[in-house]
């Protein structure tokens, strides 16, 4: 495997990072996770614009020209043997605020530290998005945005980490978390979507959500299907409620929600508008892809 670490690609063995760097002793940094579809990038320049977003949220200067980033991340794809005919690519950039003395004043760091990892995306079983999958609501509450805004992608992945623990004791998917007012937020690393009444309901950011890239094209389908899309403040209970569930993000696409602990959300299977947004994201997603080389 290759690496690329500040300045160059390097061996898997030789992409070391200081136990000096801040992004190891305080999680002071920011990431993206992208995919591809073959060779092309999905919502390349998105990610690339909400990287740049999380990293000025904090302060932090990426030290890669932003005309750089399509070139590196091909070039990581290529040394790597992915995003092509045979394997679709997960890409993972991290950038921390560098290594520095101990303290927690930024400007003991000089450096950023800028590293990109890609691997062949593991595609999920096909039986999860047949059947749909189990969630468990979380004991964990959400971060208070007030204290840490969700729409910085952070390094820093405690809250969803003991979440993540809960729904593995489980035997679960995932955990959905819910907010200081007891309202839906969303899952470890997903967003959540339900069907009732009619209309399609999601979360509103001001819960303490991540502005989901996926997210934003499925409301972007489901309008364009002429389905009512609410972007609200809802209850467990309008959650139990529901016709339909499912989870949406960037590796997994649209994960159809069959039960909620023990309790059976619609028939426990994917629904009928679900699988609509699921075929009408298949067969319009080459719109959402970098433009071919």
């Amino acid at each position: 495997m290759w690496v690329f670490l500040n300045d160059r690609f390097v061996r898997k063995e030789e992409a070391l990072v200081s136990v000096f760097d801040h992004g190891f002793l305080y999680g002071d940094g920011v990431y993206e996770t992208i995919r591809s579809y073959g060779s092309r990038i999905f919502m390349r320049d998105q990610h690339l614009a909400r990287l740049r977003r999380s990293a000025e949220a904090i302060g932090l200067t990426i030290p890669i020209p932003e005309g750089d980033w399509p070139t590196l991340l091909h070039e990581a794809m290529r040394r790597n043997d992915v995003g092509n005919d045979r394997h679709d690519a997960y890409l993972r950039i991290t950038i921390s605020r560098g290594e520095g003395e101990i303290g927690l004043d930024p400007s003991l760091c000089p450096k950023p530290t800028v590293v990109i990892m890609t691997k062949p995306l593991q595609p999920l079983p096909a039986r999860l998005f047949e059947e749909g999958v189990a969630l468990t609501v979380a004991r964990t509450r959400r971060n208070l945005p007030e204290a840490l805004s969700p729409q910085i992608k952070a390094t820093n992945f405690l809250n969803n980490i003991l979440a993540k623990r809960e729904s593995i004791a489980a035997g679960t998917f995932d955990s959905l978390l819910l907010n200081w007012r007891d309202e839906l937020t969303e899952c470890t690393i997903s967003n959540l979507f339900f069907l009732s009444e009619g209309a399609l309901r999601t979360p509103a950011l001001d819960c303490g959500i991540l502005d989901g890239i996926t997210r934003g094209i499925v409301i972007q389908l489901a309008q364009e299907e002429g389905l009512a899309v609410q972007e609200g403040h809802y209850r467990l209970q309008d959650l139990q409620q529901a016709a339909e569930c499912f989870l949406t993000n960037t590796s997994m696409e649209i994960m159809p929600v069959g039960h909620l602990d023990s309790l059976t959300i619609g028939g426990g299977k994917p629904g009928p508008v679900t699988r609509l947004l699921q075929a009408r994201f298949v067969a319009g997603r080459t719109r959402f892809l970098e433009p071919s080389a």
